[in-house]
Parts: structure tokens; C-alpha cells; sequence
């Protein structure tokens, strides 16, 4: 697959361009090249338990210096679809500051105490305790609708694979006895058209670059976007050869993109 067609690229970050705190080997160097030839670039991750600037800060402790409009996490997308689907309404989060200061600075309110919420927002919350699971129930149960920044069942860490948010969401469906109303993350559309709309491009000419094939795999699918899979995060290529719709390359890890933007053939 040649990339001189490709103008835009939709950028994972966990699995894809950092592991925990690391980034994955080549990857800077990669992001390096593509502003250096002018591509566009969204870093789109399902993240949303940390807020844009909290992630400009992480990258930027790696050496990797990407602009805060070009980060798109799932608590960034969540704050938007409130704010323009549901102006004016309240919400509680179960989940850490980032979250909320997304919701604040697009000008969702944040209820007072869980009763007085119309929206429950859940996240990933690695500090989770059981007062705070606790006034989360009692938000549903006092006629809050759930939202979710994405409901993804683990992600890669530093020591290996963690539970990720949807763990939180089963405890509160199973106790509240009410279903999640919207989920925001990969591989839905709002994601898609949120990534697509800062890149300022079509589809066609954009490629999705990722370690996952159920959100970024599946997104790009959906969304009439080529696709590739990157195993430095959870994925085999086993995965990718048995997958029922499988991405349109697999490559060892970000480092790959030099090779292609450089005239080399890419692995499949």
C-alpha cells in the first residue's frame, strides 16, 4: 500500500505511540517525519480519564511535541457531544479530574451532589473508591442517564494489560439496573467525524493508525478509511490474519511509517 494518496493520519496513542509512561521505540521519530512532510496528524485516543492538556504534558515528557488541538481524547469528544446535544445539563463524573476539566471548559455543569445530576459520565478511574461507585449508583437511580467515554474491557500499561473502563460500567449496570445511553469511544462515528473534522480532509484520504482491532481497526471500517495495525499494544498478527474484517496493513510498530513515507515497501 503506497502512502502518496494519504494526507491525513489518525494516530492511536496507547499501544501505538506510548506503553505507560515509554513511548514505543520509533514512534517520535515517525511523528517527526510526518510534520516534516507536511501531513496532517490527530492523535485520537479513547482515553478519558486525563484532559488534552494532561496529555500534551505526557507526550511532551517523552520529546514528543504535539500541539494540544491535535489530541482528541475520548473526555475532549464526551464534553462536545454534551454540550451540543444536551446544553445546559448537569453532570456527575465517575472518574478522575481530567474528565471534569474537559466538561468545564466546554461549559457543562457539574451537579453538586449526585442526586441533582442528568448525566452520569463514566470513565476510566484507577483510583476508584467505593464512596465514589456508591454516589455513581445513586446518580442513576435518581434518574441520571449514563454516557460513557468508551467501554473498552482493558489497555496496555506499563506491567501489562489493566482493566479499563469497562469494569466500571458492568459494576454500575449491574447494580443500578440501567443500560449505558451513548458511548462516545472508538470505533464509533463520533469519534470518526471529530478526527476527520480537524484534519479538515476526507476519508479517502486519511489512514488510521493503530494497535487495536475491535476501536481503531473497526473505526477506520466503518468510517471508509484505510486502516493499519501496529503490534506494539495488545494485537497479534495472528489477530489480524483471523479477523473477520482485518486491517488493510500490519506493522511491527509506529517505527514501520518511516519506511513507507520513505519509498520502502511496508509489511502485510
Amino acid at each position: 500500500m503506497s502512502l502518496e494518496t494519504v494526507d491525513g493520519f489518525i494516530i492511536d496513542l496507547d499501544g501505538t505511540v506510548y506503553r505507560g509512561a515509554q513511548a514505543i521505540p520509533g514512534a517520535k521519530e515517525s511523528i517527526a517525519l510526518l510534520r516534516s512532510q507536511g501531513k496532517r496528524m490527530v492523535f485520537l485516543s479513547n482515553r478519558g480519564n486525563i484532559s488534552r492538556a494532561m496529555c500534551h504534558q505526557k507526550l511532551l515528557s517523552m520529546g514528543i511535541d504535539v500541539p494540544a488541538e491535535e489530541i482528541l481524547l475520548t473526555s475532549t469528544v464526551t464534553a462536545r457531544y454534551l454540550q451540543q446535544h444536551h446544553p445546559g445539563s448537569q453532570a456527575w463524573v465517575l472518574g478522575p479530574d481530567g474528565l471534569r476539566d474537559e466538561l468545564v471548559l466546554a461549559g457543562i455543569g457539574l451537579a453538586e451532589k449526585p442526586e441533582n445530576a442528568e448525566w452520569l459520565v463514566i470513565t476510566l478511574h484507577e483510583e476508584l473508591t467505593y464512596a465514589e461507585l456508591n454516589q455513581a449508583f445513586r446518580a442513576v437511580r435518581n434518574g441520571a442517564r449514563i454516557i460513557a467515554t468508551n467501554d473498552d474491557k482493558s489497555f496496555p500499561g506499563d506491567d501489562g494489560e489493566c482493566i479499563d473502563v469497562g469494569g466500571m460500567i458492568a459494576a454500575i449496570v449491574a447494580t443500578a439496573g440501567q443500560e449505558v445511553e451513548v458511548v462516545i469511544g472508538k470505533p464509533s462515528a463520533l469519534m470518526a467525524e471529530a478526527a476527520l473534522q480537524v484534519l479538515g480532509l476526507p476519508p479517502q484520504q486519511c489512514l488510521v493508525i493503530g494497535d487495536s482491532l475491535g476501536s481503531d481497526i473497526q473505526l477506520g471500517r466503518r468510517a471508509g478509511i484505510r486502516t493499519a495495525l501496529v503490534l506494539s499494544g495488545s494485537a497479534t498478527r495472528l489477530d489480524a490474519e483471523t479477523a473477520a474484517e482485518g486491517p488493510d496493513m500490519v506493522w511491527e510498530s509506529l517505527a514501520e511509517l518511516q519506511h513507507l513515507l520513505k519509498g520502502k515497501e511496508g509489511i502485510k
